[in-house]
């Protein structure tokens, strides 16, 4: 699709920069995938900055909503907005060690161009700036810097940048190209790419994204890569073996990374991953903890948001510092000996898929740990942090099933899970979305679930018993608001039937029994309640009792869910 192309840098080639970043590496995300070989040989490179931009991506489109529907900022937002929002987007939803740098380099920009100053960033020499900035603090956040790196080709754009005068579109294609000879000269900075035959699958994302960058300031796609992974001068040097030749497109350079991937010496057993809520002090301390428990450190994020990475053998240690720097959340442990197909290690095949699987959106632990005892594969959604369609597809991969039912638990995901079904039916995983707005319908389809029956039976008898739970919610209003039952203020109890407000009080006891009844009108015969982290204690019983005093023939059962609302409703 053509681009109207930006004359300078403002919130709207952010958002542009950002798509096209998207779809750039979408488009690229298998053959990065298949030629990562560096730090580790597990193959999930390209879908690691696929996932980190998506998740900035929509960020930056949560600023523009809410400029769309705020009538005190009209019109689009302000370029600090968007690009802090860009920023922060990558750093809490930055996957691996590729994804977490990303991170960094997007961070290293922002503090550039939303800087307060008398002279905006907004032309030629302000992206220079922040491209020279965002490369040396990616190389800061590292432990210990590699050469032949996306570190190495960050520099050189930023380097390719700086030599030149122009406006935003002559330094955006001066960094492509900049990082486009040097991702081609990473095997002779580094060996096991040299063996390999590859270009760095992290620097060859950049090269993508700085692509984007390019085609957002002048409308052209830039040249591609030469030979699908660049190695048209690959130099030998003595006493290696010669690279494997790479052939263009996919497939020759999956034959060349499946040849060559795995690594001479073994490293760390596990990647550990997580968010980290803690002081600059603490982190100096735990970047020295980590960093002697094992290796690719890399560290990003400030203003007490850090995101943290590293490979160890003892994950259990790694988490624990962080622990003791602050609070960490989002907590992620990939064991590289699992038998992931992609993964070189371990002589064990891959595991046979099973026949059919659930793969559920939860709103809380105790909820994720509800769905998982009756077999379902979960993803977890935190307050202001929904799932983006590539952890879907992930966790559908994770599932290892032939049949799928998706069950997204959230009207406001289903366009995300669509997209994350459709993708998987290109791998050929056959999907079925059942369209769940609230975590008890799924509770419901899954108790009917019957995986020995026909799939397309199963996923009737799971949606019609999805369709036949009336859901509610009840929680506190975050702000002034106009709703269906009249004005609340920030504080009030809301009460929520089939996500509209129908009741506005102050006792969540008293709220909550006003929805049940009102659900109850109509009839039911199973009265579900999962209670959040902030309900109070009473209320279980408070509602129970109502239930037996009111509705004689209706069951009511019970669970702790640990989800942001105070109380979730289903009634069937």
């Amino acid at each position: 699709m053509a681009q109207v192309p930006q004359t300078f840098l403002d919130a709207l080639a952010v958002r542009t920069w950002c798509g096209l970043a998207l779809e750039a590496l979408g488009s690229a995300r298998e053959e990065i995938d298949a030629i990562n070989v560096y730090p580790v040989a597990d193959g999930d490179t390209g879908t690691n900055l696929y996932l980190t931009v998506e998740s900035a991506v929509a960020a930056v489109e949560a600023v523009f909503a809410a400029h769309e529907v705020d009538s005190r900022a009209p019109g689009k937002p302000a370029l600090a907005d968007a690009v802090r929002a860009m920023a922060h987007g990558a750093l809490i939803g930055a996957q691996g060690n590729s994804g977490t740098i990303l991170a960094q380099l997007l961070r290293g920009m922002t503090q550039v161009l939303a800087a307060d100053g008398e002279t905006p960033h907004t032309d030629g020499a302000g992206l220079r700036l922040a491209l020279r900035h965002a490369a040396d603090s990616a190389r800061q956040a590292v432990a210990h810097p590699v050469e032949g790196t996306v570190l190495s080709v960050a520099a050189a754009a930023a380097d390719a940048a700086h030599a030149v005068e122009g406006d935003c579109g002559t330094v955006a294609r001066a960094a492509y190209e900049g990082a486009r000879a040097a991702l081609a000269a990473t095997p002779r900075q580094l060996a096991v790419l040299r063996r390999a035959g590859v270009v760095d699958a992290g620097g060859r994302g950049l090269v993508a994204v700085l692509g984007a960058l390019v085609e957002t300031f002048t409308g052209e796609t830039p040249r591609p890569v030469a030979d699908a992974a660049g190695l048209t001068d690959t130099v030998h040097e003595p006493g290696d073996e010669p690279p494997a030749r790479v052939d263009d497109g996919p497939e020759g350079i999956g034959e060349c990374a499946a040849g060559a991937s795995a690594p001479e010496e073994d490293g760390p057993a596990f990647e550990v991953i997580y968010l980290l809520e803690a002081e600059d002090t603490a982190v100096a301390r735990l970047r020295e903890r980590l960093d002697s428990l094992g290796d690719s450190l890399v560290v990003v994020g400030g203003d007490g948001l850090w995101n943290v990475h590293v490979h160890v053998d003892d994950a259990g240690a790694a988490v624990e510092a962080g622990v003791e720097a602050g609070r960490p959340y989002r907590i992620r442990i990939t064991h590289f000996g699992a038998g992931d197909v992609h993964t070189a290690r371990g002589e064990r095949p891959p595991r046979p898929r099973v026949q059919r699987a659930v793969v559920a959106v939860v709103p809380g632990e105790g909820l994720a740990g509800l769905y998982s005892e009756a077999g379902a594969t979960t993803v977890l959604a935190r307050p202001g942090e929904p799932p983006a369609s590539g952890e879907l597809v992930q966790a559908v991969r994770r599932a290892h099933a032939r049949e799928v039912v998706l069950l997204p638990n959230d009207a406001e995901l289903r366009h995300t899970a669509a997209a994350a079904a459709e993708q998987a039916r290109t791998e050929g995983i056959r999907v079925a979305l059942i369209p769940t707005r609230s975590a008890v319908q799924g509770i419901a389809a899954l108790a009917v679930h019957e995986p020995a029956r026909r799939f397309d039976e199963d996923v009737v008898s799971m949606t019609s018993a999805a369709g036949a739970t009336r859901y509610a919610e009840v929680c506190v209003a975050e702000r002034q608001s106009w709703t269906m039952a009249g004005i609340c203020q920030a504080g009030d109890v809301l009460g929520l039937i089939e996500g509209d407000v129908a009741v506005i009080g102050a006792d969540v006891t008293a709220a909550a029994e006003t929805v049940l009844d009102r659900m109850l009108q109509a009839g039911g015969e199973l009265v579900t309640l999962v209670l959040g982290d902030d309900a109070p204690k009473s209320i279980a019983d408070h509602l129970e009792a109502r239930v037996r005093e009111t509705h004689l023939a209706v069951d009511t059962v019970v669970y702790r869910g640990g989800q942001g609302a105070l109380l979730l409703i289903g009634v069937e």
